[in-house]
């Protein structure tokens, strides 16, 4: 399998096996007018296996608290003229405002449109974060 290097873009790199869909879908990468190449259980002395995800778009904003959120491990290559710029991992995010919808029918969330979902992390070890209004688990 031949997967082409990007010239401008941003790549994906060290997704645990399996997660890269989860991320493609939830960053909305299928709503792009632009090639994204989803690779899947490539093999990683480091990892065993790992996913990467190329995007050959010149601009594109990176919610990397999403990135996190599903995937601590990721690292973020941003590409330009076939050269890595920059290149930065992503961390499990201390807080995440509207990524997940509080589940708690009695939250003040699911009463009043409009209101941000807000969730802070509360265990890092476990990946525990709890709703701000109401302290019930995401």
């Amino acid at each position: 399998m031949k997967i082409d290097s990007i010239q401008n873009g941003i790549v994906l790199d060290h997704i645990t096996a399996g997660n890269a869909m989860k991320i493609y879908y939830d960053l909305g990468l299928d709503k792009l007018d632009c090639s994204v190449a989803l690779i899947q259980r490539v093999k990683s002395q480091k990892m065993g296996t790992k996913d990467i995800i190329k995007i050959d778009k010149d601009e594109y904003d990176l919610d990397l608290d999403v990135i996190g959120y599903i995937d601590p491990t990721v690292t973020v290559s941003i590409i330009k003229n076939g050269e890595t710029i920059e290149k930065k991992r992503v961390d499990l995010p201390e807080k995440l405002i509207n990524i997940k919808k509080c589940k708690n029918p009695r939250c003040i969330t699911a009463i009043e449109p409009g209101i941000d979902h807000i969730f802070k992390l509360t265990d890092p070890e476990k990946r525990i974060y709890r709703c701000i209004y109401c302290e019930a688990d995401k």
